[in-house]
């Protein structure tokens, strides 16, 4: 069995080798469906009852039995593999319990939940020992990732009903509480380029500054979409504006975005002004993009970055089939999207929750890879490229928790203890999960699925198949 292996690269926040622990992916559907089944036979034997008896027995304990079933499998669960050995510290050697009532349960090795232990820190009841991502990056050591009565209870009040309601009013709520915040409270981590997605990451053998990461995704996100002057962009959820501007000042291309933030399409509209860009040229539009004033195929390149999962998964169909037709039958669609790993670890969910409660509510829709592609191809469209940037993610990040940081006491000073805590958990763990492939994000370049879309004008643009090799091959005679 290979030994775990930690690295050194300056692009990224290294993992220490403890941060390399594998977390409980002990969940089994079959076990569950097996319970589900097997719990209201028992009671029916018990009872002496028939199949009715049996039926409604089985919708009355389904939900309890599932609970259950959850409950103890990510409280008992086996790691998914031992190859890195905890090292079995006290847990108050990683954080300081100042609640009375909660060091009375999590002590020594009695390990905390996290979702408890978050909720306590937001709350000053906890504090972290040291910097917060370097105590998250041991987080094995001194947590458990188990399903408390509080992410039920979160699951199934405001989960689930969120997903099943998904409406207009309920994206425009969100979006305008979340991202209307205060342009200062993005600026002090998102820096200067005030771009609220992944960057890209070209040289892991330096640490690329976040401006450097920004717009190099900026320039492949153009190159892909091969912009030209007679080009007509739709960025849908375009935040501050900033990839309309390079691309209008850049590329000569017409170039529309919509928000449904009122601050980001003023933020917009002043970027393009200052960057000497015609209104004519391009705009900030603060709108639903189903609301946008066009017919059928009025854009011939369409970019939305990240804002699909506020689109929620009872509307993500209908989402891709408008922006299909907003696209004009020789286009180009760029789609990145966060998302989450098939394989999942019980530390994933707990934290796909906690991200969905306190720092993007209503993004539901942060789904797998192949679940994605599964909607892109129903809704028409032909996947020409996949690149899977979630390391990307994670080396933006991290200076995003830098730049965090180092402006605490302006955080502190305007917004308040609570708000820096949250988003310097927020940032620290996503340092750590989009590293280790919890969460990644997906940029996804694709055009319509029609016979005559000329395919072969696109090998030009065709990045991944571009590669030099590191050494001229030879050839096989």
């Amino acid at each position: 069995m290979a030994a775990v292996r930690t690295t050194n690269y300056p692009a990224i926040k290294n993992a220490p080798l403890v941060g390399l622990a594998e977390g409980n992916a002990a969940f089994n559907n079959t076990h569950l469906a097996v319970a589900i089944l097997l719990v209201p036979y028992f009671l029916k034997s018990f009872l002496h009852a028939g199949f009715k008896t049996y039926l409604f027995l089985l919708l009355l304990t389904a939900v309890p039995t599932a609970v259950a079933y959850w409950s103890l499998v990510s409280m008992y669960g086996s790691r998914k593999n031992e190859k890195v050995v905890l090292p079995g510290n006290d847990i108050e050697q990683y954080i300081t319990i100042n609640d009375p009532e909660l060091k009375q349960f999590y002590n020594g090795k009695n390990k905390i939940p996290m979702q408890v232990f978050h909720d306590a820190y937001f709350d000053g009841k906890i504090d972290f020992n040291g910097d917060v991502l370097d105590i998250l990056e041991q987080r094995h050591d001194w947590a458990r990732f188990n399903f408390t009565l509080q992410l039920f209870k979160y699951v199934f009040t405001v989960l689930i009903p969120d997903v099943i309601s998904h409406n207009r009013e309920q994206d425009q709520d969100q979006v305008r509480g979340h991202y209307d915040r205060g342009d200062d409270f993005y600026e002090w981590f998102l820096g200067p380029r005030m771009i609220y997605t992944s960057g890209v990451c070209t040289d892991n053998t330096v640490e690329q500054s976040l401006e450097t990461l920004q717009d190099n995704k900026l320039a492949i996100v153009c190159e892909k979409l091969d912009l030209k002057p007679t080009d007509r962009l739709l960025d849908i959820g375009c935040g501050w504006g900033t990839l309309v501007t390079y691309a209008a000042k850049n590329y000569d291309c017409d170039a529309t975005g919509c928000t449904l933030s009122v601050n980001q399409a003023a933020f917009g509209t002043e970027r393009i002004r200052n960057n000497g860009v015609s209104a004519d040229k391009a705009r900030i539009l603060c709108s639903d993009y189903r609301d946008l004033p066009v017919g059928k195929g009025a854009y011939t390149k369409i970019v939305s970055l990240e804002m699909a999962e506020h689109v929620g998964i009872r509307r993500y169909s209908q989402f891709l089939s408008q922006v299909y037709d907003l696209l004009d039958d020789d286009g180009i669609f760029v789609f990145q999207v966060a998302g989450i790993r098939p394989p999942w670890q019980f530390e994933d969910l707990i934290w796909g929750l906690f991200m969905n409660k306190y720092v993007f509510p209503g993004a539901d829709a942060s789904c797998s890879l192949g679940w994605v592609v599964g909607k892109l191809e129903g809704a028409g469209f032909e996947i020409k490229n996949i690149d899977v940037l979630g390391v990307h993610y994670s080396a933006t990040i991290y200076q995003w928790y830098k730049n965090w940081v180092s402006n605490k006491e302006k955080v502190l000073a305007k917004y308040g203890d609570r708000w820096y805590r949250v988003w310097v958990f927020f940032l620290a763990y996503s340092v750590i999960t989009s590293r280790q492939g919890g969460a990644s994000v997906f940029q996804i370049t694709m055009h319509k699925n029609l016979n005559a879309f000329h395919r072969i004008e696109g090998v030009r643009k065709h990045a991944s198949i571009h590669v030099t090799p590191e050494k001229v091959p030879v050839e096989v005679v």
